[in-house]
């Protein structure tokens, strides 16, 4: 066998096994769709396709919670917060890696070891401090708590470490100050990570279910993972519907993830391969 078959029968396996491993991965979505269209015999009957299409889940769905009012309160919600942790995640990530100061690497291991605090056991504290300032069912309850992270500021400050130290230097002879370098050069060549960062925590924020629960009491501020327990029938579990709601929820974050796959695969891959 010659290089050339061989080259063709190994990338013909390693084709065929991410096709496997997508379709593993991709069938609970797709078995999730097919029962949002299926009536309750088919549903009962444990059938895994349907072709009757029937759209009375969504209608029952969007009658039992309102949920493209929680869709939008999700998305302005992580929306906000993602914004908010890229700004406060590479101002303070610059500071930490590129400029010199007392203490410096003390405060970092300090602001890194809030990392380790799970964030069930200050869930109360930021409750009686959001509800002190009588913040509670706002957005800026939602949002605050996600406005800074330490994984933030660990990934970016990873990143700026990667840049050469001699394009900073060059800048500083030139006359370019801290902030210049970094708003006009740093920036743009972080823009891998700031995406993949931005869709991790876009996902985080999305899929949150216990802080929400907690500070918003109000239904128009509830948000989407309430609203699919919402769903859920006390004396029947209404399959139908619980699974139309999931789609509809599913929907915004797989086309956050299409459009910045891209970014989040150039943020994960960056300063794999050096040139």
């Amino acid at each position: 066998m010659d290089k050339k078959t061989k080259k063709r029968l190994t990338n013909g396996l390693l084709i065929a096994g991410n096709l496997v491993l997508a379709a593993l991965l991709l069938f609970p979505i797709f078995y999730c769709l097919s029962m949002s269209l299926m009536t309750n015999q088919e549903i009962y009957a444990q059938k895994i396709f349907s072709f009757s299409f029937n759209i009375e889940n969504y209608a029952k769905a969007l009658k039992m919670a309102p949920l493209f009012r929680y869709i939008l309160n999700t998305v302005i919600v992580a929306g906000v917060s993602v914004v908010l942790q890229m700004v406060t995640g590479t101002l303070a990530a610059f500071a930490f890696s590129m400029l010199r100061f007392r203490g410096r690497n003390v405060l970092f291991l300090l602001f890194l070891a809030t990392m380790m605090i799970p964030g069930q056991a200050i869930i109360i504290a930021n409750y009686l401090t959001v509800s002190s300032w009588n913040m509670a069912n706002t957005y800026t309850a939602l949002i605050l708590p996600y406005a800074c992270t330490a994984f933030a500021v660990f990934n970016l400050r990873q990143g700026f470490l990667s840049l050469p130290k001699e394009l900073h230097e060059a800048a500083m002879i030139d006359g370019c100050t801290n902030f210049r370098y970094f708003y006009s050069i740093a920036l743009p060549l972080l823009k891998p990570s700031l995406g993949a960062l931005g869709i991790y925590e876009f996902l985080q924020v999305w899929n949150n279910y216990l802080w929400p629960l907690l500070i918003t009491s109000k239904t128009e501020m509830r948000t989407v993972q309430i609203g699919l327990s919402m769903l859920q029938d006390g004396e029947a579990a209404q399959y139908g519907p619980v699974m139309a709601g999931a789609m509809l929820v599913l929907i915004p974050s797989i086309i956050v993830f299409l459009v910045g796959q891209k970014q989040m695969v150039a943020g994960l891959t960056s300063g794999a391969v050096k040139g």
